[in-house]
């Protein structure tokens, strides 16, 4: 089996799964800003553990669907309806986020509080879930993802190293394009209606060829 297949998976799919500015990669950002890289690095270490294991139980739970095909099939009608509703809010109904000053969430005190936090914000964010069963079972569709111990532990693996590859590069390089994120965040209902859009798309032509 190719074993750069999976990490390579992993990290792209982890790393556009996180680049847009979110709860946790900006607070990591904010973290470095006040109280230094490697408290930040912390945070970001605490929030990439969850992950693991929210990796591996979407994996876990895809494998099981993927050896039912009638709830799959049911599962990805259900998805393009769901991701349908969620472009046309996104791009039409959508209000956006107006200007005004960011709230702290936590006063970190310890490296320990900010492990902790970065866990805990990553146990809030359900989005991993619920995505990585969608792309393990629509790549494994395409035979380009395989139920095997070794290739879900290698794309596991892979998850949590482009996702702190993300945070890392908040950590390091928020000063740089701080006036960037504010447009990121005025469009954000524009880009998230964009990646309901595509992958509404990729459903739909899947279920017609299962027609």
């Amino acid at each position: 089996m190719n074993v750069v297949l999976p990490l390579i998976l992993g990290i792209g799919l982890s790393a556009i799964g996180v680049v847009l500015p979110g709860l946790i990669n900006m607070t990591a950002a904010k973290i470095s800003l006040k109280e230094g890289r490697q408290r930040a690095l912390i945070f970001a270490l605490g929030a990439t553990t969850v992950v693991f294991f929210q990796t591996y139980i979407a994996v876990s739970f895809a494998k099981y669907l993927y050896s039912r095909p009638d709830i799959i099939h049911f599962l990805e009608e259900t998805g393009l309806i769901i991701f349908t509703l969620l472009t046309i809010y996104f791009l039409l109904f959508a209000k956006k986020k107006k200007r005004g000053k960011n709230k702290e969430i936590v006063k970190m005190k310890s490296r320990a509080s900010n492990f902790f936090l970065g866990a805990l914000l990553s146990v809030l964010n359900f989005f991993p879930i619920p995505y990585y069963v969608f792309i393990s079972i629509s790549l494994s569709s395409y035979k380009y993802f395989y139920f095997t111990n070794l290739f879900v532990f290698l794309f596991v693996i892979g998850v949590v190293a482009g996702s702190f590859g993300v945070f890392y590069l908040y950590i390091v390089s928020f000063k740089k394009f701080e006036h960037k994120t504010e447009f990121f965040m005025r469009n954000i209902n524009y880009f998230l209606g964009g990646v309901t859009g595509f992958i509404s798309i990729l459903t739909l032509i899947k279920i017609l060829r299962s027609q």
